[in-house]
């Protein structure tokens, strides 16, 4: 079991494995990407640096955390559980921690289709897991074409009458024969005060009593959100020392709002990162 589990090797991330590694914990950082920090073609705005790229930058926060010893994988988290310790799947694996800290920014990847912002609430959610519970026996959509979208699906299986998972258009990076699966693009969404079909390019229509959207990767907050984590405004609450209302999970960086910068999530994950240590310590 490590000590903590940093989701994310941004910024935020890798600044709070080296307060958690220096002060003799052991950790481990995981991220699918460098996130918004890769996008940044040019950074000169950083103490210290003249100049650099976001993937340079990226690349040397790694190199600086392994030379200590921290572990990073390269992996897609896809749902933490809470039962005194953690346990967290990724893709690939499992693992289990006495704290998390998360930080994998905050992006709500939606879709620009007609309904989808007079539904939301109304049929359309974000969270099976939150919500799967308001369909059962009831008929769903789940809609994505990655690892997360099939996790959201596997939760629905046993509550709703049936459930199909939607790729848009997009091919299914996992094939599975378990899952009912349309690839047929969407066009828009349609009901009176609640969704009730989807009606795809072709223009044929699928009833639905809900849909789901699971797009690319969980983000922060939706992995938060399906701990019973205090979300405001879609960002993740925190207390001054990064603490969530759950105890032993941390969050900094883009997830809990504020100014967007790196400046920002690298003194958020030196925060999060002591208050790691201060709690591990008892």
């Amino acid at each position: 079991m490590y000590d903590c589990i940093i989701i994310g090797k941004g910024p935020a991330g890798i600044s709070s494995a080296l307060y958690i590694k220096r002060a003799g914990f052991n950790c481990l950082v995981i991220g699918k990407d460098g996130g918004n920090l890769v996008k940044n073609e040019l950074i000169q705005n950083y103490y210290g640096i003249e100049e650099i790229s976001g993937e340079e930058l990226l690349l040397k926060g790694i190199k600086q955390i392994e030379k200590l010893g921290v572990e990073v994988i390269t992996d897609e988290v896809i749902e933490i559980e809470y039962n005194n310790s953690f346990t967290v799947k990724t893709i690939n694996n499992i693992y289990n921690s006495k704290t998390i800290i998360l930080a994998t920014g905050n992006t709500r990847k939606t879709l620009n289709i007609n309904g989808i912002k007079e539904f939301e609430g109304k049929g359309i959610s974000y969270c099976a897991v939150c919500d799967g519970f308001f369909y059962k026996n009831k008929e769903v959509a789940v809609i994505g074409n990655g690892e997360y979208a099939i996790n959201e699906v596997k939760h629905l299986l046993p509550i709703v009458k049936k459930v199909t998972l939607l790729t848009n258009g997009k091919e299914l990076k996992n094939k599975n024969s378990e899952i009912n699966i349309d690839t047929r693009e969407i066009k828009q969404f349609l009901g009176e005060t609640r969704l009730q079909e989807i009606e795809f390019k072709d223009n044929e229509k699928l009833k639905v009593d809900g849909v789901f959207i699971a797009i690319g990767t969980a983000t922060s907050t939706d992995l938060a959100q399906k701990l019973g984590v205090l979300i405001k405004e879609n960002k993740i609450a925190v207390n001054d020392k990064m603490q969530t209302n759950i105890n032993g999970l941390y969050a900094a960086g883009d997830c809990i709002g504020g100014l967007l910068q790196i400046s920002k999530a690298v003194y958020e994950g030196a925060k999060a990162g002591l208050s790691v240590v201060e709690y591990l310590k008892g």
